[in-house]
């Protein structure tokens, strides 16, 4: 721990560094960290809408059981190997340089991008859908270490009263990536499928040089320190085998609609907590830990990491439950085509991100003047309110109103994004950013993945139960054959959600040719249409949104909790 400074020294520090690096230094920074931040997020989400146009470029169904694995993997690996890294990443950079090892992320971002745009090029196939997989994972492996530094070096760079307008702008970068990155996914993909790669080349590129050149390494590197191997690498495996167990509880097992009672998942999550449990012992007696335990004795420090979490599991389940809603019924039974329904639907999520781009730079501004306490607070509140507006919505809404209630959902996570991340930057020793940097991008990505697999997982057992009997009788009466209706109503629902969210027809993926080939051409146009799906799977699916938003309300209401007893504001080393 440093010693603590008074107000004037502290304020001293601060002037020094200005002197030394200049007054626009911290704009550059904040302005070359947003730009690796949106890439990273941008990058994690531009798949979701443009894989149909990928497989069918590679040759690839990826809705065949076979390919399915594939799917998730493309479209989760990226995520998965950043949660995993960014604490060790965070810790080295305390050790070895912030500024460092986030120039060598963007490098390594770069290579990973350039070598998957040549892939596209080169290879069909499953071995492209391999190849691409491989440098997805290198470019989550540069990503991460983008993540860990962006808000330690944010705030080695920023005075602690305008560090929340800092974070704010950050964030907004962080959560607009998202949705920039379903909307420019649509967009290329119907271009030229091969420019979702290309993107990120000279972004990547141009993001390391300018990296390189203009930033420095303001934190004091902590010298005669070792690396805590066993830890990191309990902690690293530990993570591993839950975040891909998790992966695999969303694709079905046996007679099950998920995988949740496989031996391999199940075995998988109890070898990974247990390994969790013993890199806790290992930390608690490690000369130099990996990650310092005692930080959670710090209260700004949990409960803002708590809230976060939590806030996460709520905000990431809500845009993948919306995106399927509108995917799935609202957009088709308002006459969109289901190849059209992704860009439409990240298009009509847009009013979400302008709530947050309204409150989040705001809110991080008055969190320097008054504390993160009250905005975090309220924005979670206000989140519990539109999760309960959205549970009183039909199925088929009206657009108006369901943009008013996604867009108070924005101000509620703008209002406590930036504040949370202040006060947990600010909350920890300046020796300790880097780490807190990383373990907060932890919680972050890990939320996202924990939210896909709850709220998914609870949306599947919804539909499992209301939606064969549903199936059946509807394509019954459309003059489908008894045992092909019977065979197509056991299906698991994995697949037709998995179609409604890539763009395809889910009745055309679900019904096999040599059905389609005997059903009388005016039922099939009836079974294909934009109405039929949907309407058959309104009253199944609004059970299984609803027990979606139950879990988002509680979240939302325990992370207001954790925020509101976060204490008062509270700046380390300043009295």
């Amino acid at each position: 721990m440093t010693e603590d400074l008074n107000r004037e020294d502290y304020d001293l520090e601060e002037r020094k560094r200005e002197s030394k690096y200049g007054k626009n230094y911290k704009w550059i920074t904040l302005s070359n960290t947003t730009l690796g931040v949106l890439m990273a997020s941008i990058d994690s989400s531009i798949l979701i809408i443009s894989l149909p146009a990928i497989f069918n470029g590679l040759g690839v169904n990826p809705l065949t059981p076979g390919n399915i694995a594939l799917l998730l993997w493309l479209l989760l690996g990226y995520m998965i190997m950043s949660s995993v890294i960014v604490v060790t990443i965070g810790r080295l950079s305390d050790m070895f340089g912030r500024v460092k090892l986030y120039n060598l992320g963007f490098a390594i971002f770069a290579i990973g991008s350039t070598i998957l745009y040549a892939v596209t090029y080169l290879f069909t196939g499953t071995t492209a859908v391999l190849l691409m997989i491989v440098f997805r994972l290198v470019q989550g492996f540069g990503g991460g270490f983008l993540f860990a530094n962006g808000a330690a070096i944010l705030t080695d760079a920023f005075p602690h009263d305008q560090r929340g307008t800092a974070m704010g702008i950050n964030q907004i970068a962080a959560i607009m990536g998202g949705l920039i990155g379903l909307i420019l996914g649509g967009i290329l993909s119907a271009i030229d499928w091969h420019l979702i790669f290309l993107i990120s080349v000279p972004v990547g590129i141009l993001g390391a040089i300018w990296s390189y050149l203009a930033l420095h390494e303001i934190a004091k590197i902590r010298e005669n320190q070792k690396v805590d191997i066993l830890g990191n690498v309990t902690f690293g495996v530990a993570l591993t085998l839950i975040l891909i167990s998790m992966t695999y509880g969303l694709l079905p097992y046996g007679t099950s609609n998920t995988g949740w009672s496989s031996p391999y998942v199940i075995g998988g999550i109890v070898t990974g907590l247990l390994l969790l449990v013993a890199f806790v012992f290992i930390e608690l007696r490690a000369k130099d830990p990996m990650f310092n335990l005692y930080l959670f004795k710090i209260r700004a420090f949990s409960a803002g990491i708590l809230s976060l979490f939590l806030a996460g599991i709520a905000r990431g389940g809500l845009q993948f439950m919306l995106i399927i809603w509108l995917q799935g019924i609202w957009l088709p039974l308002h006459g969109v085509s289901f190849v059209n329904t992704p860009l439409r639907a990240g298009i009509d999520m847009i009013p979400l991100l302008l709530g947050f781009l309204v409150m989040g730079p705001v809110a991080g501004h008055l969190s320097d003047k008054y504390g993160a306490r009250l905005f975090s607070t309220l924005g979670m509140i206000i989140n519990v309110v539109g999760f309960l507006l959205l549970m009183a919505l039909p199925v088929n809404f009206s657009y108006p109103v369901f943009a008013l209630i996604i867009f108070v959902l924005g101000i509620g996570q703008g209002m406590f994004a930036a504040p949370n991340t202040t006060s947990v930057m600010n909350a920890v020793p300046p020796e300790h950013r880097g780490i807190t940097a990383g373990m907060r991008a932890t919680f972050t990505n890990m939320s996202f993945m924990f939210s896909i697999v709850i709220f998914f997982t609870l949306l599947v057992i919804g539909l499992g139960t209301a939606l064969p009997g549903a199936l059946y009788t509807g394509l019954i009466a459309q003059s489908v054959p008894t045992a092909a209706a019977h065979a197509v109503s056991q299906l698991p629902p994995t697949s037709a959600l998995f179609a409604a969210l890539l763009g395809y027809n889910p009745m055309l993926t679900l019904l096999p040719h040599n059905v389609t080939a005997v059903i009388p051409k005016t039922n099939l146009t009836v079974i294909t249409g934009n109405e039929f799906f949907p309407n058959l799977v309104s009253a199944p699916f609004a059970d299984g949104i609803h027990s979606v938003l139950i879990a988002a309300i509680i979240m939302s209401a325990i992370a207001a909790v954790a925020s509101a007893l976060r204490g008062k504001r509270f700046v380390y080393g300043r009295k």
